[in-house]
């Protein structure tokens, strides 16, 4: 069924004259604009106070954080030295080559540029912002498998896929593993907490969602194919991936913690 699946889609969605729609921009799109759709309504109902204007400008930060972040998280994680001698293929996304943990620096950092902008506290925003970026992680990770990327190490379950420039033998879909346990799991988990009544303290709930990707990434990391131009980092095991989920864990622990020990209420107001 998924090697039918994968068989049947093309990368590209639909072209227009010269204009090429891939299913991995459309999936950045329907991440970003239905995480802000979430974040609205969860704040609505947390009666922060959100205006649509502070959605537009926390959209808009974190859009431009996530999306630089994600591409020079690569280049720096992942490029194995080749951008600092080719400096110009840097930009060039149109080539692909995207870091999640890149991404997530990245919209770190629009999230406190959004919070002074928008005079929303760091920790509510982190939170918000948390809770809907899973929604993203399920559909670029959907795209990944559709590209046939990213796969995983050869299997022989019944639900492994050739992909095309992998060789001739199965592989784990390790794409739809991380849509499924980025995605979908650490959603569910995170809208179920978002209502509650009140709602978890400030920075609990991104302090969950570091920690349960740090989790699942180390995990599937260890049946998905390290990057070829990297290899192992140590052994047949340890990978990049895996390296830089272990401080997401313990960040997220920590910040789990720290907002439980300083039980600060979700807000709106700096002051």
């Amino acid at each position: 069924m998924l090697q039918a699946f994968y068989d049947a889609m093309d990368p590209i969605a639909f072209t227009i004259g010269p204009l090429t729609v891939r299913w991995y921009g459309i999936a950045y799109i329907l991440g970003f604009v239905l995480g802000i759709l979430l974040i609205y309504r969860i704040a609505k109902r947390w009666k922060i106070g959100m205006t649509s204007e502070n959605a537009l400008t926390l959209l808009l930060c974190i859009m431009v954080g996530a999306i630089l972040g994600a591409r020079l998280g690569y280049v720096i994680f992942y490029g194995d030295g080749y951008y600092w001698t080719h400096p110009a293929k840097i930009l060039a996304f149109n080539e692909g080559g995207m870091s999640f943990h890149g991404g997530l620096i990245g919209m770190f950092i629009g999230g406190l540029i959004a919070a002074r902008i928008t005079k929303v506290k760091f920790g509510t925003l982190a939170d918000l912002v948390a809770t809907a970026a899973p929604i993203g992680l399920f559909f670029g990770r959907v795209a990944n498998f559709i590209n046939g990327e990213l796969w995983g190490s050869v299997t022989t379950m019944p639900w492994g896929v050739v992909f095309q420039n992998a060789g001739s033998l199965p592989r784990h879909p390790s794409q739809l593993y991380e849509a499924l346990l980025e995605g979908v799991v650490i959603f569910v988990v995170l809208i179920i907490l978002s209502r509650k009544n009140p709602p978890l303290y400030r920075g609990c709930y991104f302090g969950i969602f570091l920690a349960l990707y740090g989790i699942f990434r180390i995990l599937i990391e260890f049946v998905r194919q390290p990057d070829a131009q990297l290899g192992y980092l140590a052994g047949d095991w340890l990978t990049m991936g895996m390296l830089l989920s272990i401080p997401m864990l313990i960040v997220g622990v920590a910040f789990f913690v720290y907002g439980y020990r300083k039980r600060l209420p979700q807000s709106v107001e700096t002051r």
